[in-house]
């Protein structure tokens, strides 16, 4: 896909879905940033339904650290991996009392060392919180990057930094919420829906699908 094709890629995705954002719910950064490590490996869908409950009680680091891990595995056991994401979340939330101030830093690379937080979560807290030029990579992406030749790549790394390279601006910050809405409700993984797609003639997937 040339450059002039991705503009057109991005300009159509943008004209249909003009203010995109994260399907997770959440009332401040930190409870972005606990939304998005407990949505590894686990639908947006079921991640918010424990949570809904659970940030009305808890806003802050202090909070959730008061609270206990045995009480949050209790609120968020209906999420997979359940007893891994709650002992992760308690002790960032530790090292963020003790060490930030009770602040979530805008710094991707002091993010990663929290527990639990890996680079694609790290970049949806920088995209979504800082309004960071970030691309976080899932399946979704990751499979529409390829699907498409938008951006090809056999790892997730290797998609990120293609879409680094590639995605111009004014798009820059917006993309990955594009490409994963695209893949998760367009592009699907087992039959892409090619007949409602708007961007079907860019992309380089054969054969189109029809309607059936």
């Amino acid at each position: 896909m040339n450059r002039e094709a991705i503009f057109e890629f991005f300009r159509r995705l943008a004209e249909d879905n003009p203010s995109p954002e994260t399907e997770l719910e959440f009332g401040n950064t930190y409870q972005l940033l606990v939304a998005v490590v407990l949505s590894a490996q686990a639908t947006d869908v079921g991640v918010n339904k424990a949570t809904r409950a659970l940030f009305r009680e808890v806003k802050t680091p202090a909070q959730m650290v008061a609270l206990g891990e045995v009480a949050l595995k209790d609120r968020i056991k209906t999420i997979g991996l359940f007893n891994t994401k709650a002992k992760n979340v308690i002790a960032l939330s530790e090292i963020l009392v003790r060490d930030h101030g009770g602040e979530v830093p805008a710094d991707r690379d002091v993010l990663t060392t929290l527990p639990g937080v890996g680079r694609k979560t790290a970049n949806v807290v920088m995209n979504c919180a800082f309004g960071a030029e970030t691309f976080a990579v899932d399946t979704h992406i990751f499979r529409v990057g390829n699907r498409t030749g938008l951006a090809k790549g056999k790892t997730v790394l290797a998609v990120e930094k293609q879409l680094e390279k590639k995605v111009p601006q004014p798009f820059r910050v917006g993309a990955h919420h594009w490409l994963i809405l695209h893949g998760r409700y367009v592009c699907k993984a087992r039959r892409p829906e090619c007949w409602r797609c708007t961007v079907a003639d860019l992309c380089a997937f054969k054969p189109k699908t029809e309607k059936k």
